[in-house]
């Protein structure tokens, strides 16, 4: 008799399930409950997506959350362990705060805010989550604010001035 031996393949990719919502429909015979699960992707060094997967059962709607991130991944311009500077991100009524720390300082972060930071890679961060606390809102405007952070490259580049002109 073989034993076969089945391995989930490794990814590169670390998941994060921020939240799962049981959404429940009354019908005729009674109630169908049905799942939803917002879930973050990042490959810790500065990729990072999230996706919602609705489904019947938890884990295909893990899953299927899963395939959704990886097809909204982007990259993050870091500096180092933190961000570059200050920024606001916001979506719907969700407010997200962010702030560079020094090095040893780590992330200071609410549930939502810091499944995304951690999947990131960002090692010293502090931020505030304002207003809302819906997770999906709250992780939708973290990646909004991560997606305006630019690089001193990329503002040279712009500027059409060098690094050391920008930074002065």
């Amino acid at each position: 008799m073989i034993l076969a031996r089945y391995e989930r393949e490794q990814s590169e990719y670390q998941e994060r399930v921020v939240a799962i919502n049981r959404v429940s429909k009354t019908v005729k015979g009674g109630r169908i409950y049905k799942f939803a699960a917002l879930v973050v992707v990042g490959d810790e060094k500065g990729t990072v997506g999230f996706g919602l997967g609705k489904s019947g059962e938890v884990p295909d709607a893990i899953r299927k959350g899963i395939d959704d991130a990886k097809k909204n991944m982007f990259k993050v311009a870091l500096k180092g362990t933190t961000i570059p500077f200050e920024v606001t991100g916001k979506f719907g009524a969700g407010v997200v705060l962010m702030k560079p720390a020094a090095p040893g300082t780590g992330v200071i972060a609410g549930g939502p805010v810091r499944a995304v930071v951690e999947t990131v890679g960002i090692k010293d961060i502090r931020t505030k989550a304002l207003r809302s606390n819906n997770p999906c809102n709250v992780v939708r405007a973290t990646m909004d604010g991560l997606r305006q952070l630019r690089s001193a490259e990329d503002v040279a580049a712009a500027r059409g001035r060098t690094v050391a002109e920008i930074l002065g």
